[in-house]
């Protein structure tokens, strides 16, 4: 199975929920870029769960830059993220190795790597994996916006409630970037929150859809992600 996406600029993720760490590595963009590692933190912050509607998983995300950055600029080699994971229970999962959950990867993954896969947290399909896609992400977001393009997304809709469309899209994308709950509108903040506890509460989940906007683009450029 490959881990590798991209062409020009290459996105490889590597690791597991529970074992020592998990990342990304990312290939392809020029010499020069400055890395802002606080706004890597930041961007890090906005993707850890907040409250009582999300995974009780609290992780610090206290990443390190191994390669690819010198003097706080891009060197124009391979940059690699390591993200270290802290707080595993690795001993909540040993049922899985006998049962795998309903709507994961768990019997996908068992059946694809003939039962060596590393099965706890959900291994490398856990949602996890996706801190070392936000790091290279807040990366490839500032060299983005040198060149004056933007990438903003908000949730649409969540079981019936939705969200306004994106209007002055720039300023939309900058202040929606910044919360935690993504939503244009704040009003359908708690509508949306409250669907998802009572849901919670029956022992269900609820559906969403996600709005992404870019500007700054000609049109037709770039490739499907798969």
């Amino acid at each position: 199975m490959k881990n590798s996406f991209g062409s020009s600029v290459i996105l490889t993720l590597f690791g597991e929920s529970h074992g020592l760490g998990l990342g990304a590595v990312l290939d392809g963009l020029a010499p020069g870029i400055t890395v802002d590692e606080d706004f890597i933190r930041n961007q890090l912050s906005l993707r850890r769960p907040v409250g009582d509607i999300s995974t009780p998983r609290a992780e610090p995300d206290n990443f390190v830059i191994e390669s690819g950055v010198f003097g706080g600029k891009t060197t124009g080699t391979p940059i690699c993220i390591v993200i270290p994971n802290v707080n595993t229970r690795s001993k909540d999962y040993s049922e899985l190795r006998s049962k795998a959950r309903p709507g994961h990867a768990d019997y996908a993954a068992y059946t694809k790597y003939h039962g060596f896969e590393d099965y706890r947290g959900g291994g490398h399909f856990s949602g996890r994996i996706t801190a070392g896609i936000v790091a290279a992400g807040a990366v490839a977001i500032s060299a983005l916006k040198n060149k004056g393009i933007y990438i903003g997304t908000h949730i649409k809709s969540i079981s019936g409630v939705s969200d306004r469309e994106f209007r002055n899209i720039e300023d939309d994308i900058k202040a929606v970037s910044q919360k935690e709950f993504a939503v244009l509108d704040d009003s359908v903040k708690e509508k949306m929150i409250n669907e998802i506890t009572a849901a919670k509460a029956d022992g269900d989940s609820v559906g969403g859809v996600l709005e992404t906007a870019v500007i700054g683009l000609p049109a037709g450029i770039g490739e499907p992600w798969f």
